[in-house]
Order: structure tokens, then sequence, then C-alpha cells
């Protein structure tokens, strides 16, 4: 059985004309083990999905289970961990007394929740501020803080509700560090996130959400389209010269310094790179030419003034 089965999700918020569909049938699956992205514009039904799931509203129709056990359910909840968009926290508390009083609520036994939160703090950067009030903390940290408490009860499923949001560079690199340490020790994560070049970075498969309904859902690899008519060539040590004289159809463009990409047609990709060593290049790389998930994401989507809110 999938970690998350949903069969035909629907909310609605408000009433009579003025009611709003923020799912409309949702039907989802998601294996053990997988990194799974939930994208989709603002107003999706990305939140919503997340609520339902994680038992903070109720669908108006549809099912769903979590670990084999049906919403709601104490023993399935027992497992889980949830990281909102948004998260509040108690903020005349420090991190270690947060993170002791999330372990209690787990049912975790004392020196258990001291080691806990300990470790928690290490891998989320806040060990130098674990006896500094939250008060004190800014949105980057205190999104570091709610990955810690996401996590106190070594969760087998997370729920990552924007976990990029509001981070800097090393807070950006630090959750992806630990997403990929949850799917080594062969937890699932499902994270909700529009910044689409984590998503391709981090994800087994994901879905695409427009208006409360399911647009794509599958690998990276089956969705992103490989343009098999065109190879990319990183190479350096060329000269401008050298460059002109390559055969007809390489778009070249200067990536920094010596280094230039090269857009081929596959069918001319022996002749330029043999052309390209011949001349005292060193080539780098050599790869399709691919959509990208933005790409596609906007393809799909339409721009931002054809998408319709739904939440």
């Amino acid at each position: 059985m999938p970690v998350i089965q949903a069969v035909g999700l629907v909310k609605r918020y408000g009433r009579g004309r003025d009611a709003k569909t923020a799912l409309a049938g949702l039907d989802l699956a998601v294996e053990e083990g997988e990194v799974f992205g939930y994208l989709g514009p603002n107003g999706s039904g990305k939140t919503t999905t997340l609520k339902i799931l994680t038992g903070l509203v109720f669908p108006d129709a549809g099912s769903a289970t979590l670990l084999g056990s049906p919403l709601g359910e104490r023993a399935g909840r027992q497992r889980l961990g949830f990281l909102p968009e948004n998260p509040n926290f108690y903020d005349y508390l420090t991190p270690r007394e947060y993170l002791d009083y999330a372990g209690w609520l787990f049912g975790l036994g004392r020196a258990h929740r001291r080691e806990r939160a300990r470790e928690l703090l290490e891998k989320v950067g806040l060990t130098a501020f674990a006896d500094v009030a939250l008060r004190r903390f800014s949105k980057g940290m205190l999104q570091r803080m709610g990955l810690a408490q996401a996590l106190v009860n070594s969760p087998d499923l997370v729920f990552l509700d924007e976990p990029m949001s509001g981070l800097d560079p090393i807070g950006r690199r630090l959750v992806r560090e630990l997403i990929l340490d949850l799917k080594a020790a062969g937890k699932t994560v499902f994270f909700s996130t529009h910044i689409l070049s984590d998503a391709e970075t981090l994800c087994d498969r994901v879905a695409l959400m427009r208006a409360g309904r399911l647009v794509a859902v599958g690998r990276l690899a089956d969705i992103l389209k490989i343009d098999v008519t065109h190879m990319e060539i990183l190479v350096t040590g060329i000269t401008e010269e050298a460059l002109r004289s390559l055969p007809p159809g390489a778009e070249k463009k200067r990536v920094m310094g010596e280094r230039w990409t090269l857009h081929v047609p596959e069918a001319q990709l022996g002749a330029v790179v043999g052309a390209l060593e011949e001349a005292g290049g060193r080539i780098l790389s050599v790869q399709p030419v691919r959509q990208s998930l933005e790409e596609y994401f906007f393809k799909e989507m339409g721009t931002p003034t054809q998408w319709d809110l739904a939440d």
C-alpha cells in the first residue's frame, strides 16, 4: 500500500455563489521512501491538501490513508512530521525548551528528549542559539526551528510546506541535505514548493496542481521530455577564431572567461567534438538539451494572469 493514498478529495470554502473549490476530486499516491514534490502557483490547492492530510481541516468528500491508517487515526499521526509554511511557536521558550515540550507530547522519555534536542539543533545549525528565546529569531532561524520540531519524533512520513521559504543560501543547502538524509534513511518526504530548481534537484516524482486539479504527476524524466535533436557542449581553452571555423549549426555563448557553451544539432555532435579537440579545446561536459521544470510549469499553467485561484 502507498504511504499516502488519496481518493477523490474535495474541499470547498464558503457557501453559495461565493464558494471556492480548493480541491476538486484529488487522486494521489505516494510510495514509501520517495521524495515527492507538490508544485503549483499560489491558490492551486497545495496547502489545502497538506492541511487535509495532516488532519488540520476535513475534506468535504473523498478519503485518504497515511501509512496504512485512515486520516485522523492516532497510530498514523504518531509517525508524521509536519512543517507548516509559517510556523508559530511559544516565543518565550528557547529551542531546547520547545523541542523538549514537543518530545514530551510524543511521549519521549526525558533523557531521549534531551539527546534528541541536541541532535536536531546541531542538524539545523542552531546549537549556538539553543538557549536564546525564540522571539529573537529571524524568519530563517524560525524556519530551521520548524524543521527541527518536525523531526523530533523520528517520523516515517514528513510533510514540508514551502520548506525553503525565508532561508538564505546556507539554510537552503542545509534543508536540501536534510531531505536527502531522510530519503537515505528510508523515510518518505512530501513537500510543496514553488521553487522549481529545488524540485528538480530533490524529487523522485512531482505532481503539478492548478486550481485544485492535478495537471500531471510522474517522474521528472517522464514529464520533462529530452530534446534529442540538440546537445549542449561545455568547452574551455578554445579561441573565438577556432569557434568560427566549427561546422554550421552550432550556437555559441560565452559563459565565463574561456568557457563556452555550444548548442549543437545531434547529427553534428561527432564533427563538432572532433573539431574542438583538434583546436586544443578541453570538453568539460556533453549533455542533451532538455526542457526545464520551470519551462514545463509555465507551458502547462500559462501566465500568472491565466491562473484560477482556488484557495
